[in-house]
């Protein structure tokens, strides 16, 4: 069936998944599945041991999945990072579908996670196809925000063209640049991963394959969350970084 979303938020069943007494057993999750990652255990059965072994349902586990990393992959990824303070005046290649997605979670009250590495990542997937939701618009807003402080002197937004709609998006961001005259480009490509891992220049992205090969990225997300301005409803993340027990585990 066509996608027919307007709205990208929590699945039904995710307020029962990580309520605040399921976060202890995903953070222990989490450093289990990246002790045995640090020792090469394979992923899917490293996935499905942890995942048995703490009763997770499939969600949740994605959730470990995209939250965990081994010790050389942390290590390697925090070696590579830049902060925004060190942004100015380098050309940033955006992750467009990364990015623009976790953000309109984000703003649609889906749940996100903050992971071993510090990312920010949501439980999302593009299927083949992107769908224009009513969070699209106020995720290019607040993208730009974060890159008006990170001032870096170009901008190239960069989508997959095998994406369904992908045309669409670059005319929307293009709408965008031209109203607001911002020295931004939109490039669809066959691959931009590939740009993306072997680029000098700076990433904007929370994807782990292009983080364990790009030479220099932003944790452009966590950024453009921290300016998010105060709203009624408050942006669900849930830290999975440590073992500790937070009074609210939503922020």
């Amino acid at each position: 069936m066509p996608d027919k979303r307007t709205h990208r938020g929590p699945a039904p069943e995710d307020d029962r998944l990580f309520c605040a007494d399921q976060i202890p057993p995903l953070r222990q999750a989490v450093e289990d599945y990246s002790w045995l990652l640090s020792r090469d255990y394979a992923q899917p059965s490293a996935l499905k041991l942890v995942g048995d072994h703490w009763g997770l349902d499939r969600r949740q586990r994605l959730a470990v999945m995209r939250s965990a990393c081994s010790d050389q992959q942390l290590t390697r990824r925090r070696q590579t990072q830049i902060q925004p303070t060190e942004a100015a005046g380098r050309i940033l290649l955006v992750d467009g579908y990364n990015i623009l997605i976790s953000l309109e979670a984000a703003l649609g009250g889906a749940y996100l996670f903050v992971g071993r590495d510090g990312c920010v990542r949501d439980l999302s997937g593009l299927h083949g196809t992107w769908r224009k939701v009513s969070q699209t618009l106020p995720a290019i807003e607040l993208s730009a925000a974060a890159i008006d402080q990170i001032s870096p002197s170009r901008v190239r937004w960069l989508l997959d063209r095998p994406v369904s709609n992908s045309g669409r998006l670059k005319t929307i961001l293009e709408k965008f640049i031209k109203k607001d005259g911002r020295p931004w480009t939109v490039e669809l490509h066959q691959n931009p991963d590939k740009i993306l891992r072997q680029s000098s220049d700076l990433v904007a992205t929370s994807d782990s394959v292009i983080l364990d090969d790009c030479l220099q990225w932003l944790n452009f997300t966590q950024f453009a969350l921290k300016i998010h301005p105060c709203t009624d409803r408050p942006l669900a993340i849930i830290d999975l970084q440590s073992k500790s027990i937070p009074e609210k585990p939503l922020i």
